[in-house]
């Protein structure tokens, strides 16, 4: 007799019918079971094979029982039993694998904040977790973009959600006209920003600014950008620059690109005004259509690499529109990869110390960038540090790298900074994947866990530049004003970042007192460090060009875009909400008095953001956000009612056309003056001859997020690096 294989079908614990394979017959003790999956596939016959041989033993055994003894038949009868248990387990194994593979159910809720404000958010919150007490805020979905945890916007609107609620009444249909003041400034916005921007694509030119001004931007350059993120080798810079003024022969197109993203770098801290804003511009649209060039393996090599890493700062610090940095800084690191930039040179063929010290260098400063830029965007780093062996650069200063045998100083150089960051990459690397990652625990235990690791890194950092200091305590160079307090600006906007998820339920109870002190502490530092009070600043700005350390620093977050500007609002924005918070908290008679130096950070804010616009900045949706938070806790401290509120808030809605709209129409007539002629300085020019072939056309594939218009510029414990070393 031969074993009949029978199908019928089964409901499985999710609905659907699956089939089941029957062995022997319907009388008999041996039926099993075994999953369709094998029994029916294409394999059936390779899957079948594998039922063990006893069970086809059995069945012929059953076939020809009477002619076995009793003890035979026990004995089969035991085995079928046996057989029958172990495709049982063999079953429960199955479905546990496939209960296991199945997707778990969403551990989030969405809440929806639509308002002309803020436009529509959806705001993901995880559902409380062992030790959370309530839901947290981790992402945020706006139009066709999901935004992680470190995205300002996570928290921002989140925190203002029930403001944008009180107002959005008093937006709708006609009875106001506070909305059509704000929709006037983004279209004069709109206009200003197609003034500036040439048209594409914006061939390289000849022109170059004077010698006398583009000597101080380079200055300013070297100074600030290269000061952090090497990029550059200083000596060779140099002299590839002084050779373009004196020398009659053609220079590279590759390097006149070079030379105008630093220009452009420069020019963001040339004046109070950015005055230069349309020629720079126009250098970094240069540097775009460089880069679409179809030339990619040509583009293998370092300088291009440099070109690439000048071109991200450019782009986000003048505001240039392109690919998201952080789309565009995971490009480049994937081309560091496939160049080899990610196995330490000491691994691949020899090489200069030079070339071994610049490969160093640029995968450094790109690990910074893709670092940095997943920070800002709310993106994962999508990198760790099992996918790279490169060592840190060496302390060289840049002029010791020309040498054969180089010996690595023990004091301050030239790279010392960017030495002193790396060694804390680890620690800010685990706080952007804890905040990103998409299979992150985000439990708040982890967060302490990763805030002890944070701060005891950032207390090394600051042990290691002190040391540093010491050994050049008779000599120069020194850490200057700017590069100490970008490094401790840096340091405090990872902290920041690790707590400000727990800002918004920490203002509703005590379990989060911690990250909340955090948070508040953290953002003045920040606020103060980047936008001293203006009257400070004015009374330095003795000339409006004058170079100056501690004036770098302040004019790089008034007048470029992106990180600084955003860091610094959204701190602002943040010390807003934890006095509004202490406002409604406060029920006694006499109310407690509010800390100053938080109260001051509202006027001061307020007038940055003027500041920022009559620099040129066309947003003025940050001026719009701390006017609403500003008027909130001014109407809070009057004890006002809800009503009364939201009057308020029209008002400072109202007040936004009155005050910026003035300023973006002298900013349009400006604009319309200049054209695209760049400013009067570029019509001096240096004439320069290109000889490469640009007759092609390209089209703008280049994505340009500006149809969103979002809120562009949405952020004391012992940790004081400023303290500690000037």
């Amino acid at each position: 007799m031969t074993l009949e294989i029978k199908t019928s079908t089964k409901s499985g614990e999710d609905g659907r019918q699956s089939p089941v394979l029957y062995a022997g017959d319907a009388r008999s003790d041996a039926i099993e079971k075994v999953p369709a999956a094998i029994a029916c596939g294409p394999e059936a016959e390779l899957a079948f094979m594998r039922i063990p041989t006893y069970l086809h033993l059995h069945s012929t055994i059953l076939a020809s029982g009477s002619q076995l003894d009793p003890r035979t038949r026990q004995h089969s009868a035991q085995d079928a039993e046996s057989t029958r248990l172990k495709l049982r387990i063999r079953q429960l194994e199955d479905q546990l694998t496939n209960a296991t593979l199945r997707p778990s159910a969403p551990d989030s809720d969405i809440e929806t904040t639509s308002s002309h404000v803020s436009g529509t958010f959806h705001v993901h919150c995880k559902r409380n977790a062992s030790g959370q007490p309530e839901s947290i805020p981790h992402s945020v979905s706006l139009k066709t973009r999901l935004l992680g945890q470190s995205h300002w916007s996570v928290s921002g609107v989140y925190l203002m959600r029930d403001t944008f609620n009180t107002l959005e009444p008093h937006l709708r249909g006609d009875s106001s006209n506070a909305w059509s003041g704000i929709e006037k400034c983004k279209s004069l916005a709109r206009s200003i920003k197609a003034w500036r921007s040439p048209s594409w694509p914006a061939l390289p030119s000849s022109n170059l600014p004077p010698r006398e001004v583009a000597d101080t931007l380079v200055d300013n350059y070297l100074r600030t950008t290269e000061a952090i993120y090497r990029i550059l080798h200083i000596p060779t810079f140099r002299r590839d620059y002084e050779a373009l003024w004196v020398s009659n022969t053609e220079p590279e197109v590759a390097f006149l690109v070079e030379l105008k993203l630093v220009l452009a770098l420069g020019a963001v801290t040339y004046d109070d005004h950015f005055s230069l804003r349309t020629s720079a511009i126009r250098w970094v649209y240069e540097a775009q259509v460089w880069v679409a060039e179809p030339k990619f393996k040509l583009r293998l090599n370092l300088q291009s690499l440099q070109i690439y890493l000048l071109l991200l700062f450019a782009q986000e610090q003048v505001g240039v529109g392109g690919d998201l940095t952080w789309v565009s800084a995971g490009a480049l690191l994937r081309r560091a990869i496939h160049m080899g930039l990610h196995r330490d040179p000491s691994f691949l063929p020899r090489r200069t110390a030079f070339a071994a010290e610049m490969r160093r260098r640029l995968w450094n400063t790109i690990l910074e960038v893709n670092l940095q830029s997943s920070l800002s965007s709310g993106g994962s780093p999508l990198i760790s540090l099992g996918d790279f062996d490169t060592a840190p650069p060496g302390n060289f200063d840049d002029d010791q790298l020309e040498a054969q045998d180089p010996v690595p100083k023990v004091g301050f150089t030239q790279v010392s900074i960017a030495i002193a960051l790396r060694k804390t990459f680890p620690q800010r690397l685990a706080v952007v994947k804890f905040l990103n990652d998409l299979a992150s625990p985000g439990t708040y235990g982890e967060t302490l866990k990763l805030d002890a690791e944070l701060r005891a890194a950032y207390r090394a950092l600051g042990q290691s530049l002190r040391a540093l200091s010491s050994l050049n305590l008779n000599a120069q160079p020194l850490p200057s004003h700017y590069e100490i307090h970008v490094v401790d600006f840096l340091m405090h906007r990872y902290i920041l970042s690790l707590h400000v998820p727990y800002f918004g339920p920490g203002l509703h109870g005590t379990a989060y007192t911690f990250s909340r002190k955090s948070v508040v502490e953290s953002s003045l530092k920040l606020w103060r460090t980047a936008c001293p009070s203006l009257s400070l600043v004015d009374a330095q700005l003795v000339s409006d060009t004058v170079p100056s350390a501690s004036n770098d620093l302040p004019r790089l977050v008034a007048c470029s875009s992106g990180f600084y500007p955003t860091v610094a609002i959204h701190a602002a924005f943040l010390i807003a909400v934890e006095l509004r918070m202490q406002l409604q908290e406060e029920d006694s008679l006499c109310p407690a008095p509010l800390r100053p130096d938080l109260v001051s950070v509202l006027d001061d804010a307020k007038a940055w953001c003027l500041r920022v616009i009559e620099t040129g900045e066309t947003n003025v949706k940050g001026y719009l956000l701390m006017s609403l938070v500003a008027a909130q806790v001014e109407g809070l401290m009057r004890g006002f009612r809800e009503e009364q509120i939201a009057e308020v808030l029209v008002k400072a809605v109202e007040d936004v056309e009155y005050t910026c709209l003035p300023k973006l129409e002298k900013m349009a007539a400006l604009a319309q003056g200049q054209g695209m002629g760049g400013v009067d300085e570029l019509q001096h020019a240096v004439p320069v001859d290109l000889d490469e072939d640009w007759g092609f056309t390209t089209s703008d594939a280049l994505f340009n997020p500006g149809d969103t218009e979002p809120m562009s510029w949405l952020f004391n414990d012992d940790l004081n690096l400023v303290a500690l070393l000037l």
